[in-house]
């Protein structure tokens, strides 16, 4: 068996570019005090080697440099680009470094423990997962201020929507609008704001006088993304319209799962909102372009205070301040794909 090979440490840079140990430093921190020669000759041992400088190594060294990291379960869906946009606005000018981690899907808790395992950050938000026994206590021991997003937990800050009540204003919206036969489009994984999403649809057909059907909740067969995709919305369409052609609107849990599933209407013919009107949720930039109708989550705004609460935690600003949790309200923004209010 071929043993793998010890990574390189800044002793084998510094011996290979001939140079002393503190200088390899100095142009690992970007310092002024090194001259473009030996600049580009400690450069050219650390890409020789494959140097990578340790994240906890560097911190300390580093003393005037902190690190806020963000832990989300993707960087690519529109509801998470539009999170980081808040989470910089917050770090502009703040002088503090940006860590990202992507957790992805398949196993996000471990991902996360590998991830803070590699070294220190100064403070943590943690996006969409929940957190037990075991993730607490993992993120106690970080010796740092975690702020939550999505889901609470005792003794850290937290920011959490009322998805219930986002889903039921989005159901009772359209039945306002005279549309009896709804049908919703959910996420492939389980989770509590799916939970909450169905809860609140239910609800509205029941004060509405409707059955409850469990048929007319789908959801698409791709699973990237935990199912918030375009594919898995216009899977999941398809699907509903196979086993009730009568469906006259459609509730998605997610605005992607919209832009799929008004897609796959237009496929089978059908005119959006005439013939079947469809609410999303999240509300994010584009569906205000395309005439969307969906819960606005303010999730830009959510990133930027979850981030700024993270720094007057880092910065000393809350010492003394017990944690708490944040309600945040969603609002049903309509628009063309739903009709009138």
């Amino acid at each position: 068996m071929l043993r793998e090979k010890p990574k390189a440490t800044i002793y084998d840079v510094a011996a290979k570019a001939g140079v002393a140990i503190s200088t390899v430093s100095r142009v690992l921190n970007n310092s002024s005090d090194v001259s473009d020669a030996t600049r580009a000759k400690v450069n050219a041992a650390i890409e020789a080697l494959q140097f990578r400088p340790d994240r906890t190594a560097k911190s300390l060294a580093q003393k005037g440099v902190q690190t806020i990291s963000v832990a989300l379960p993707s960087f690519t869906t529109p509801f998470h680009n539009e999170f980081l946009k808040g989470v910089r606005q917050a770090l502009r000018g703040s002088g503090f470094d940006l860590l990202l981690s992507d957790l992805g899907s398949t196993d996000p808790h471990a991902t996360l423990l590998r991830f803070l395992e590699r070294g220190a950050v100064d403070g943590l938000v943690l996006v969409g997962m929940p957190v037990d026994d075991t993730l607490a206590a993992e993120l106690r021991a970080l010796r740092a201020p975690v702020v939550l997003v999505g889901y609470a937990s005792d003794g850290f800050d937290a920011y959490v929507w009322d998805d219930e009540a986002g889903a039921y204003a989005a159901t009772k919206h359209l039945l306002k609008n005279g549309r009896r036969r709804i049908g919703m489009i959910r996420a492939h994984s389980e989770s509590e704001f799916t939970s909450d999403r169905i809860a609140g649809y239910q609800r509205a057909l029941a004060e509405a006088g409707i059955a409850f059907d469990a048929t007319r909740i789908v959801r698409g067969e791709t699973e990237k993304h935990a199912g918030f995709s375009e594919e898995a919305g216009y899977e999941a369409l398809q699907a509903l319209l196979a086993v009730h052609p009568d469906t006259d609107a459609v509730f998605a849990s997610a605005d992607v799962l919209a832009f799929g599933a008004w897609a796959a209407a237009k496929d089978a013919g059908l005119r959006v909102p005439e013939d079947l009107a469809i609410v999303g949720y999240d509300d994010v930039k584009v569906s205000r372009y395309i005439g969307l109708s969906s819960i606005d989550q303010s999730i830009l705004e959510a990133g930027k205070t979850a981030t700024e609460r993270l720094l007057a935690r880092v910065q000393g600003e809350l010492r003394g301040v017990p944690a708490e949790t944040v309600h945040l309200s969603p609002t049903l923004i309509v628009r063309g794909s739903s009709g009138s209010e």
